[in-house]
């Protein structure tokens, strides 16, 4: 599953003076969901559901591949997740979730999450270690400690999951409940356990203006 519904407010993307969706935003002359989709495909997932925006399915339709399922996202990540989810609720094996927002993802992330779920874990999340240094700040932006970075990830996706656990972390929420940042967040506050593997600088997110230059194709994916 691709979250594509977002609005994109931080990136700030306009076209004939209205807001662009995040995910049509275009990073080296293709919107981000183009590559992103195509990552995925590429690195052998058989099955692709995407999560747009109500009022632009037609050109998320007309860029997507063939054989694409768009199913309309929700008013936040967790009721967009959810409405996919229901595309995905029958079949076997596993379910990942994928930021269009990262489309540059390379495939050997993706085969990473899918091996952890081979091997028996029911969530998986790349990660990569957090190198800056780490402050507490209070209300009136003074620094009131250092939080130790060692055991600190910043966490990255594809996120996988065994289907029937993401199913059944999924039946728990409901839409006045917390807001999840990730799907991870939803299983763990199930009790599922949740694995980690590595993650990748190249499949850094997209969020503010600066990130389109800072994020780019990689020459070669692996």
């Amino acid at each position: 599953m691709v979250v594509a519904a977002g609005s994109g407010v931080r990136l700030g993307a306009v076209r004939a003076g209205r807001p662009v969706p995040k995910a049509l935003v275009e990073v080296d002359g293709r919107p981000m969901v183009t590559h992103a989709v195509e990552g995925l495909l590429a690195a052998g997932v058989d099955d692709v559901v995407v999560a747009v925006p109500r009022e632009h399915r037609e050109e998320f339709a007309a860029l997507l591949p063939a054989g694409v399922t768009l199913v309309v996202g929700g008013d936040t990540r967790t009721a967009s997740v959810r409405n996919a989810l229901a595309q995905c609720a029958d079949g076997d094996g596993p379910v990942l979730v994928h930021d269009a927002a990262r489309p540059f993802t390379p495939p050997a992330v993706v085969h990473r999450v899918l091996a952890a779920l081979a091997g028996g874990a029911r969530a998986v999340v790349p990660v990569l270690p957090v190198v800056d240094t780490t402050v507490v700040v209070d209300d009136d932006g003074q620094v009131t400690g250092e939080v130790a970075r060692a055991a600190l990830r910043r966490v990255q996706t594809p996120q996988g999951f065994d289907r029937g656990t993401l199913l059944a972390a999924y039946a728990r929420v409901t839409d006045g409940g917390p807001g999840f940042t990730d799907d991870a967040s939803v299983v763990r506050a199930a009790g599922v356990p949740v694995h980690t593997v590595a993650g990748d600088e190249l499949a850094a997110k997209i969020t503010v203006p600066h990130d389109l230059q800072r994020v780019v194709r990689p020459a070669v994916q692996a």
